[in-house]
């Protein structure tokens, strides 16, 4: 018996003898019956036993969990589960007594672990079956008992994760067939966890070490493997765990920053085991590489993290030179290939879209994941991308929403405003030609009146640096036809106007809710105005006389007579409600007449 067995042994041997605790009596009858019937050949009777003493094991598990401050109740669980071990372990049982409880009994130990102290003599047992029984029925035994208790995995998965990671390490033939049944109970296991609590003498750090020598032990397989085709794809069977587990400890972290780093360097160190490195991981070349090698299989939507858990690899070593070492990778040569090469860019900022957007990381890894791509950006774009571009588009434009979302609701203010200085360099990253598409579709899919006003202020600064732009080089002319080269200054910038002034749903915008859209639009068409009278050019038509009276008809007036009826209600009320929204349409109010004298005098 192992050394934490005997304290447990003599922990209990000085308050009552185990040969005068009830509990232990019956728990002997049952077991001896158990065997006598296996023994017989008796199945139907074996199995009305075995009900009996699973059962019976459940009482007594359940009393010591619930009767807190009954110390016969945790004694009497001591004394089984070392009852228990005493008789797996006899010289004299039969093999088959053996075989047939180990479907049942690992089980119900397991619950035992809810108990405090009862953790190591519960591995004790079950590491007892995995010593004694096949390697393939256990593999089938232990990762049922794991789906099983996926809603208790925080109570429950701990022995049976310590014993799958010596099963691997026994199984003789079909590694990969086996492990991979094995892989997904066990993720799927980690990502039922309850994090928040934990139970008896189960946290968060032994389940993960656990899942680590599941690793360790796919690893010792791969390295043992003759056949280069199979050790192929176990390698890219154990890269994928690695990543997953990677993603799932990163959210379930509740330590600092700093204490994670030991468990995240040693999962680290799979990386390059497995042919994985920072630029492909990041760029999503790795994840291709070693999907392609097990994709087809019914278990991958065990590995939906595995993008987030490139990423995250990626940033634990930014954050830390110890994780990247253990990786064996140099994070400033990353930078200086991302800084340099616009598509690989392209490419990492969309992959890093998965863990901006990611709602259970932490805001401390989205801190990090912000600062790492503020270091990789290019002080340029190149528009003869323009055709690489349209394919990165859509996961550039999710990678822009993902920002926003930082802006909007990030706790820290200086989180907030870095995530702001982000996300004008993602836009100013994107060729000339496009920039304005994709303001259009930011403004069209966003819900927040503040984000629309706040893109239509950056719409307005794109188009003064464009105009300035056009007077340094003396461009500045009067054209009224359409413009070969994309730009800013064209008949769209009233559309974005009219989204907000005359919104698509129909009627005037909603006030006082979307009065910081409404501003940024009122103060955009009044620049585009000025603009183009002073300047004595049309790029955008606003000068027209049909786009004047349009205006003038359809946005202003509707507006004028929305805030004045509502200033009218809420004249002679002096709550703080009413404060507010007087504060809010006082200067939608400044801008819109302002936008009205303008218009008029132009139609004059």
């Amino acid at each position: 018996m192992e050394k934490a067995d005997d304290h447990c042994l003599s922990k209990l041997q000085l308050t009552v003898p185990s040969d005068d605790r009830p509990s232990v009596l019956r728990l002997r009858e049952l077991l001896a019956a158990c065997s006598k019937s296996i023994e017989n050949g008796d199945t139907h009777q074996s199995e009305a036993l075995i009900s009996e003493l699973v059962n019976y094991l459940d009482c007594i598990s359940e009393a010591a969990e619930t009767e807190l401050d009954n110390g016969d109740t945790e004694s009497d669980a001591f004394e089984v589960l070392n009852e228990i071990y005493r008789f797996i372990s006899s010289p004299s049982l039969d093999q088959g007594t053996i075989d047939t409880l180990s479907f049942d009994l690992p089980k119900a130990v397991s619950k035992f672990i809810r108990v405090g102290g009862c953790l190591e003599i519960v591995d004790s047992i079950i590491d007892r079956f995995v010593t004694l029984c096949s390697p393939r029925d256990m593999l089938s035994v232990l990762c049922e008992a794991l789906d099983l208790q996926t809603t208790k995995a925080a109570t429950c998965a701990a022995p049976f994760l310590s014993g799958l990671s010596k099963v691997i390490r026994s199984i003789q033939r079909r590694h990969f067939e086996q492990i991979k049944i094995a892989v997904p109970v066990v993720l799927n296991a980690l990502k039922a966890v309850d994090f928040e609590t934990s139970e008896g003498d189960v946290n968060c750090d032994t389940l993960y070490a656990r899942a680590m020598d599941i690793a360790s032990s796919i690893q010792s397989v791969c390295v043992k493997l003759v056949d280069g085709k199979v050790q192929e794809k176990l390698h890219s069977l154990l890269g994928l765990y690695v990543l997953q587990i990677m993603a799932l400890f990163s959210v379930s972290m509740s330590h600092e920053v700093s204490s994670c780093l030991p468990f995240v360097s040693k999962l680290s160190s799979f990386l390059p085991f497995c042919g994985l490195s920072y630029a492909g991981l990041i760029t999503g070349f790795d994840i291709d590489k070693i999907s392609n090698n097990i994709i087809g299989d019914d278990y991958t939507a065990c590995f939906s993290y595995i993008k987030h858990g490139a990423c995250l690899s990626v940033l634990w070593g930014f954050i830390s030179e110890e994780v990247a070492q253990a990786a064996d990778e140099k994070v400033n040569v990353l930078k200086d290939e991302l800084t340099s090469k616009q598509t690989e860019r392209w490419k990492a900022i969309g992959m890093f879209r998965h863990i901006l957007s990611f709602a259970a990381l932490s805001w401390k890894l989205k801190k990090h994941a912000i600062d790492f791509l503020l270091c990789i950006h290019g002080s340029e774009s190149f528009d003869d991308k323009q055709s690489d571009y349209i394919s990165y588009m859509p996961s550039l434009f999710a990678a822009l929403q993902a920002v926003q979302i930082i802006i909007m609701y990030a706790p820290d203010a200086t989180l907030r405003r870095n995530g702001f200085d982000l996300f004008k360099k993602l836009l100013a990253d994107i060729p000339y030609s496009q920039r304005f598409d994709m303001f259009r579709a930011l403004i069209m899919n966003s819900d927040s009146p503040s984000m629309v006003g706040l893109l239509l202020d950056l719409v307005k600064g794109e188009m003064h640096a464009e105009l300035c732009q056009k007077r340094a080089a003396g461009s500045l002319q009067v054209d009224t036809k359409a413009r070969s080269e994309p730009s800013f200054c064209t008949p769209s910038i009233l559309e974005l106007v009219e989204l907000v002034l005359r919104p698509p749903k129909g009627g005037p915008p909603v006030l006082p809710e979307q009065s910081d859209a409404v501003l940024s639009a009122l103060n955009l068409y009044r620049y585009v105005l000025i603009t183009e009278a002073t300047g004595n050019t049309n790029y955008t038509g606003v000068l027209l006389k049909s786009n004047l009276q349009k205006s003038y008809n359809e946005w202003l007036l509707p507006l004028r007579t929305l805030v004045t009826g509502i200033m009218s209600e809420n004249k002679t009320d002096y709550d703080e409600i009413t404060v507010d929204i007087e504060c809010a349409l006082n200067p939608v109010e400044l801008v819109l007449y302002r936008c009205i004298d303008l218009v008029e005098e132009k139609l004059r």
